[in-house]
């Protein structure tokens, strides 16, 4: 697989799963690595509200020196990645539950939602990392729901804790260039469910 994404201008949108921030700053560098511009967006919630795994807005920051530029932090700026100013690819990583209910259901009340619906509007991929403890349960009709609409594209997932939290499902981050890959081919990477090792979130 040609991983190169020379001259390819990706968004990539953070939603509130602060257990998976420090895998996404990695990832961030990988896509520049590649060739990619990274657009960060940035939801509320990882704007402004610290947890034990930082404080606020400090994994944003690390992101943005990593893309080497500052975060979309309003809906009002993400309108214009549709056609004024497109991505070739809309990255949500991590996405929650309470994301992935929104968009499968077209609401759109976040600077990352307002950037994939415009992608979305461009015929153009979106390529969703889930990482939410709910994903077997109430959000599994969403889940099914994205994974059968045009240009919505997912990072291969799995349990990652089957025994304490059967109905929780996260995405292998680190795939995330990979799915990005296929994904500008308008291909779904397979397999798309995978195994965890151990627990690890």
């Amino acid at each position: 697989m040609d991983l190169s994404l020379k001259g390819r201008r990706i968004g990539f949108g953070i939603t509130g799963s602060h257990c998976t921030f420090e895998e996404i700053v990695p990832v961030v560098a990988k896509l520049r690595e590649l060739g990619a511009e990274v657009v960060p967006v940035a939801t509320n919630t990882v704007q402004k509200e610290a947890s034990r795994f930082g404080s606020a807005g400090e994994w944003l920051k690390k992101v943005e020196e990593v893309a080497g530029q500052k975060a979309i932090t309003t809906i009002q700026d993400a309108e214009p990645l549709g056609p004024k100013n497109p991505v070739d690819c809309m990255v949500i990583a991590p996405m929650t539950g309470n994301s992935i209910s929104k968009f499968a259901n077209a609401a759109t009340d976040s600077p990352v939602l307002m950037a994939a619906k415009a992608t979305l509007r461009n015929g153009s991929p979106v390529v969703v990392a889930v990482s939410t403890n709910d994903a077997l349960g109430l959000n599994s009709q969403n889940i099914v729901k994205l994974l059968n609409m045009k240009n919505i594209y997912f990072v291969p997932f799995g349990q990652d804790d089957p025994i304490k939290k059967p109905n929780s499902l996260v995405a292998f981050m680190d795939l995330i260039p990979a799915t990005v890959s296929e994904a500008l081919s308008h291909k779904q990477i397979q397999p798309l469910l995978k195994e965890y090792p151990s627990s690890t979130v």
